[in-house]
């Protein structure tokens, strides 16, 4: 009895004497996996709203779309009702006989048809830009908005070429559909995610539907007309850049197929766009050229000086 009481206490000296790694571990009911934390803390990233650098874009944007709009009401004298000033001869309208001059496909943003339409605009856009600017950064929301924008006029020139463009719904457009975007990068990531896409698609819907309403049934006679095309291709915008852009906390594999296939389409539609645009351009130009050039012909056949 005593020698086995002795080998004992010797083999319990040795399992003490082990190094720490070499000692049985043995599970206990706090033990928490290595991997726990690390999944708490980035499950919901794209949740996370940083005011650290401010969201400075979307709030400069709508302070100058108030402020030119303020400005055209009283540089044209007119009584600030809803129905504003529409500033056809504006540097910054988008007009079809103008494509020429480059800037407009862009600063027709800073104008808006009246009251509401300006309203409604800021309103959105700071109540999706902000949280989505608060998430990914000031930079990629502007390449995202701009890009709206420019889509929108591109299109436009393209699909409804009479139509002349003040507004900045191609941009709140792309805002709306990087939700899209931010939601397809980032499902697994955030809280709700269903519940945002189903809000931002009925939101969608139901503008776009009063869109084409005001447009082909509601317009009353010599009013400006509302380009739904530009809706479409802000959108469409807002999607492929969003993909490109926008930051991915999902990192899986799948998503570079997604990165690619956006790309693929926006460089389609903007190469596509510009190209139509240059050719319509140079060949009324030269229509131009061609009908003075005929005139003067007229007019010296007929005596006419």
């Amino acid at each position: 009895m005593i020698e086995q009481q002795q080998k004992e206490e010797q083999s319990e000296q040795q399992q003490l004497q082990q190094p720490k790694e070499q000692q049985q571990h043995i599970p206990t009911v706090i033990d928490i996996p290595s991997d726990f934390e690390d999944t708490v803390v980035k499950k919901y990233d794209a949740d996370r709203y940083e005011c650290c650098p401010p969201p400075l874009f979307i709030v400069l944007m709508s302070l100058i779309e108030i402020g030119v709009f303020v400005y055209d009401l009283l540089t044209t004298k007119t009584q600030m009702v809803p129905a504003g000033p529409i500033p056809v001869d504006s540097v910054f309208i988008y007009r079809p006989d103008r494509r020429q001059e480059i800037w407009r496909f862009i600063s027709y943003m800073v104008l808006h048809a009246n009251w509401f339409h300006l309203g409604f605009n800021v309103v959105v856009q700071v109540m999706i830009g902000l949280p989505l600017e608060m998430v990914h950064g000031s930079l990629r929301i502007a390449c995202i908005y701009l890009a709206g924008v420019f889509a929108g006029s591109l299109g436009t020139s393209v699909v409804d070429a009479e139509v002349y463009l003040v507004g900045a719904s191609g941009g709140v457009y792309a805002l709306l559909a990087a939700h899209l975007a931010n939601i397809l990068l980032n499902f697994g990531e955030m809280k709700y995610g269903v519940l945002k896409l189903a809000s931002i698609l009925i939101f969608a819907s139901c503008d776009f539907g009063y869109a084409i309403y005001s447009r082909h049934v509601a317009e009353p006679i010599n009013a400006p007309s509302v380009s739904y095309v530009a809706h479409i291709t802000g959108a469409l915008a807002g999607l492929t850049i969003g993909l490109l852009v926008l930051k991915n906390f999902d990192h899986r594999p799948q998503k570079f197929l997604l990165w690619w296939s956006a790309l693929g389409i926006y460089a389609a539609f903007t190469i596509f766009a510009i190209v139509f645009n240059l050719v319509n351009t140079m060949t009324a130009q030269i229509l131009e050229e061609e009908g003075e050039v005929i005139k003067q012909h007229l007019l010296h056949d007929l005596g006419v000086s």
